[in-house]
């Protein structure tokens, strides 16, 4: 259940505010400083992907602290621990002293925050909402950290690979796709959530996209009545797993009987960075394989 918890608060950012927030005035703070004192600052950064964009951009040298999860690249694995999506460790961060804080506005705990913001530290939150918010949060982390130049140059091909995508698939026909978020409870994707933004992006038709929460809870009749295409069930979830289904129980489904149930890697798909895009691009190319069958 722990597991689940922390696959929820994963998904729970992309539902806050603007793509970011200063409680401090960020942008008029920053333009006090000179571009080697920005590269200077010392930065804790509280979620996998802020870590992350910080060193496509150059910025990982400069993080001091971060947040359960934060493995990628390699060398983040290294970076001292101060919290997880439940509990941050205030007298920890404390004594680091950070120059400014990178929060993630509904993945960390909002009582610390509230207590990191009274003892005066800079915090600066993360909440994008679209996929093409990436390009935004990767522009912000390249002016706090005064890396400008290779922040823009990251965000522009960033929305090239996006359009060409877009530009791919949205004249695709649709595909019935039903999109196991998490099995007990059988939950799954819709609305605005960012997994769903990616199932569109593919072409792809969940029978479940209206529901009323983004991440709603589902009966299992009504997805094998719904009969999906292709299911699409995270890797480490996947048949194999005691807590996932094995959709090849139910052969009269298109999805278990074609053997197009496809096992992306969540720590890509789940995170709003440059390398989604790369693992959505393999999922929109398997999504095509059984259009293509089904057409035929």
């Amino acid at each position: 259940m722990s597991t689940f918890r922390g696959l929820i608060a994963l998904c729970a950012f992309i539902l806050s505010l603007p793509a970011f927030a200063d409680n401090q005035h960020a942008s008029d703070n920053a333009k006090a400083l000179t571009q080697e004192q920005k590269q200077q600052r010392r930065i804790i950064a509280l979620a996998p992907h802020l870590v992350e964009s910080l060193y496509a951009i150059g910025a990982g040298e400069q993080i001091i602290g971060t947040s359960a999860h934060a493995d990628y690249p390699a060398a983040a694995k290294d970076i001292l621990r101060v919290g997880n999506y439940a509990r941050l460790q205030i007298e920890k961060i404390l004594q680091l002293n950070p120059d400014v804080i990178i929060a993630w506005k509904t993945g960390n705990p909002a009582d610390d925050l509230e207590r990191l913001e009274k003892y005066q530290l800079r915090v600066v939150y993360s909440a994008p909402t679209q996929i093409e918010d990436v390009a935004a949060e990767i522009l912000m982390l390249g002016e706090l950290t005064g890396r400008e130049a290779a922040a823009k140059t990251l965000a522009t091909k960033y929305l090239a690979h996006l359009k060409q995508l877009k530009q791919t698939y949205s004249i695709k026909s649709p595909v019935k796709v039903f999109y196991e978020m998490w099995a007990r409870p059988l939950r799954t994707v819709a609305k605005n959530a960012l997994l769903q933004q990616q199932v569109e992006l593919c072409g792809g038709n969940n029978p479940f996209a209206n529901a009323v929460d983004d991440y709603p809870i589902v009966g299992l009749e009504q997805v094998l009545t719904s009969l999906p295409q292709v299911v699409i069930q995270p890797a480490p979830y996947s048949a194999d797993n005691r807590d996932s289904l094995n959709w090849q129980q139910w052969p009269h489904i298109p999805a278990a009987k074609n053997n197009f149930v496809f096992h992306p890697n969540p720590d890509k798909t789940h995170r709003l960075t440059t390398r989604m895009l790369d693992e959505v691009k393999i999922m929109c190319e398997q999504i095509d394989t059984a259009r293509k069958f089904y057409q035929d």
